[in-house]
Formats: C-alpha cells, sequence, structure tokens
C-alpha cells in the first residue's frame, strides 16, 4: 500500500507500535482501555463531548434565534478540516509527496479513520474550538458593526490560539501525536511544536473560516433570509476556500522557505509578525468591549460557554499536571520515555488568558437591548 511509507511507520511504531500497513481503509475501531496511554481516551472523550455539544448548541441557535452562523462554522470547520489535512496523510495521492513528505502521525486512538490516519478526536476538534472561541467573541459583542468582521475574525482567530495552544503544547509529550523533526516543512519549532501549527493553524485558519462566513453568509442573512440549500453550499464553498486564505496569509512565509533551509530566523520572525499583528487588532477590542458591558441579546446565558469552557480548561489543566513530573525531569527537552516537551510557560500564559477570556463571557448579562450582528435570519425550507 503506497499510502504507508517507511516514514510514516518510522514515527508510528514509536508511537503505539502500531503501523497503517495493516489498518483498514475507512474505518478502524479499538478498544479504549487498550490504547498506547491513559491519556488518550480522555482527550478523545472530551473532544467528542465538546463537538456534539457545539452541535447541538448550533442547532438551537439556528431553531431559537434564526442565527445559521455557528451551524455554518461547525460544518465549514470539518469541510477544511478533510481539505488541509488529507493532502498532509497522503501526499503522494496528490502528487506532493517529494515537497511535503511527512509532516506528522497521529497515535491510534478508539476511533479511526483512512488508514489509521485520521482520529475522530481530530474531526471534533476543529468545530468544538471554533465554537468555544466564535461564542466567547459573539457573547462579548465584538461582531456588532462598531467593530466589524475584520475585527471579530481577528479576535476568534486570537481567542482559538490560546485554547488550542494548551492543547498543542501536551500533545508530542503525552503521544498524542509525533511531528517529523526531520521534515524542513516543521521548521521553525517552538518547544516541541511547529510555528506552522503556532500561527497558522491556531489561530489564521480560525480567522479565516469566521471571516468568509461573516462576509459570505452572516451578511447575507441581513439582508434577507437564506435557504437550506444555498446556506449548506455557501458553508462548502467557505471550508473549500479557508487553505486559500491560508496561502495568501501565507504568502511571505512560503516564499522564504523557497528560498532554502538558510532562512528558519526570518521564517520564525515573520511567523510570529503575523500572530503579533492579530493580536493587537483582537485584545484592544476584547478589552474595549468587555469595559463596555454591552450585553447580548440573548434570552438565557450561554449553556454551551457554561458547560464546555470549563470541562476544556480542567480537562487539560489536569492532563499538564499529569505531564509535569516527566516534563521537569526532561533532559534537553526529551523526558525520560523520548518524547519532547512543548513550552510550559506560553502554556500556561495561554490558560490563563482563557481562562480570563471565558470568565468575562461568562459574566456578560443576557437580555438587553438588542444591538444586531450582521444578521440572523434564516429559512430552511
Amino acid at each position: 500500500m503506497t499510502q504507508c511509507t517507511e516514514a510514516f511507520d518510522r514515527i508510528a511504531i514509536p508511537l503505539g507500535e502500531f503501523s497503517c500497513r495493516d489498518a483498514p481503509a475507512v474505518l478502524h475501531l479499538r478498544d479504549p482501555l487498550g490504547l498506547a496511554g491513559p491519556t488518550l481516551p480522555i482527550i478523545e472523550l472530551m473532544m467528542v463531548f465538546g463537538a456534539v455539544l457545539a452541535l447541538w448548541w448550533s442547532i438551537r441557535r439556528l431553531r431559537r434565534d434564526g442565527d445559521p452562523v455557528n451551524l455554518v462554522l461547525w460544518c465549514a470547520t470539518v469541510v477544511y478540516l478533510f481539505v488541509i489535512e488529507i493532502p498532509l496523510y497522503f501526499p503522494n495521492v496528490f502528487g506532493i509527496q517529494d515537497f511535503l513528505g511527512v509532516v506528522f502521525v497521529h497515535n491510534a486512538f478508539t476511533v479511526q479513520f483512512l488508514f489509521d490516519r485520521l482520529p475522530l478526536y481530530i474531526v471534533a476538534l476543529y468545530p468544538a474550538l471554533i465554537t468555544l472561541s466564535y461564542e466567547i467573541v459573539r457573547v462579548l459583542g465584538v461582531f456588532r458593526r462598531r467593530h466589524g468582521a475584520v475585527v471579530g475574525a481577528a479576535c476568534v482567530g486570537v481567542v482559538h490560539h490560546v485554547f488550542y495552544e494548551i492543547f498543542d503544547q501536551l500533545g508530542p509529550q503525552l503521544r498524542w501525536w509525533a511531528w517529523d523533526t526531520e521534515n524542513p516543512m516543521n521548521r521553525p519549532m517552538f518547544a516541541s511544536v511547529p510555528l506552522t501549527s503556532v500561527v497558522i493553524f491556531a489561530a489564521l485558519g480560525p480567522f479565516v473560516v469566521t471571516l468568509l462566513t461573516q462576509f459570505l453568509v452572516a451578511r447575507r442573512v441581513a439582508d434577507r433570509p437564506l435557504g437550506g440549500a444555498a446556506l449548506w453550499g455557501w458553508t462548502v464553498l467557505i471550508g473549500a476556500l479557508v487553505p486559500v486564505g491560508l496561502a495568501v496569509l501565507g504568502a511571505p512565509f512560503s516564499a522564504l522557505s523557497a528560498l532554502g533551509p538558510d532562512n528558519v530566523r526570518a521564517q520564525a520572525v515573520v511567523l510570529t509578525a503575523e500572530l503579533v499583528v492579530l493580536a493587537a487588532i483582537a485584545v484592544p477590542a476584547l478589552v474595549t468591549q468587555y469595559r463596555r458591558g454591552q450585553p447580548v441579546d440573548d434570552a438565557e446565558p450561554n449553556a454551551f460557554l457554561r458547560i464546555f469552557g470549563p470541562v476544556y480548561l480542567l480537562t487539560l489543566g489536569a492532563l499538564w499536571l499529569v505531564a509535569l513530573p516527566a516534563y521537569f525531569g526532561a533532559q534537553n527537552g526529551i523526558t525520560a520515555d523520548g518524547t519532547p516537551t512543548g513550552s510550559l510557560a506560553y502554556a500556561a500564559l495561554c490558560f490563563v488568558a482563557g481562562a480570563v477570556v471565558l470568565a468575562a463571557a461568562l459574566k456578560v448579562r443576557a437580555g438587553a437591548a438588542p444591538l444586531r450582528d450582521f444578521g440572523t435570519r434564516v429559512e430552511l425550507g
């Protein structure tokens, strides 16, 4: 099977002694108690729970308030997942093996798809975290006209980055996945995580998908109702366009990468600068909006944020505590088990920031006179 290469096995076998050579093509189920580590089923269950809860909340927002944005974001991120990650799993199928190689390998979880390349929890992670981030920003009122779509999308990107990096900096140490450190595509690195993951996937991707949703759906339903077929069409288009947006935003980094491996420092500067610019837009807007204390026009407290926000932070906080003994015993960033450590300081900073923005959103009083977002009208017929 050409999908299963020696490079894949070199990374996969130390993760959990598995190989995609013997895996079913579509679906592979395992005993959750027989996985390579005890933290694997915990993170899997938490992410799947978050995605299901986010779907319930998105449907509720549509039926109760006539607002399709949450559901569009939920579905568009899944489309984006398949568009962006499938070529990473099977570069030879797309003729980019020589250029891309093996970027990373996920460990084997309870539910796996596509020759053990794609765990269910990764599919769940995308809509769970985009919903968490979007709801915090929406509840704080950033998407109202005084801020607009670009500022609101930047806020979602930064909030998503904060929550994602708590997870991203921990995964390699607990063998949830492994990066191919020999692949030039994964340089520059920030601790055990490529900066491309820290910036492009954690911040710019959510920024782009939110911005497209605001312009292509939220503004349209502000002017006239959209039928169900039109809504699904826009959703698929948004998911498919996200890689295009990322290619545009990542053009400076890509240009430096094309010049050769001697530009790692310049690449790091470019990626860091993009994240700083996004934060410079988002942080003042979030602070200003919270200080204004202007509530959203929801009829009841936000059940999704009240449940999944604390569950996410408490679960990742507990898993970080489990990882700390090995983290502090690591030599040169490698634990005694041979796994790379992430940045505890940055993860802690993100944890605090995530707790602050979540608490701010939960303190917003519901039931104000409406200050409309771009729009909330949709027809399913």
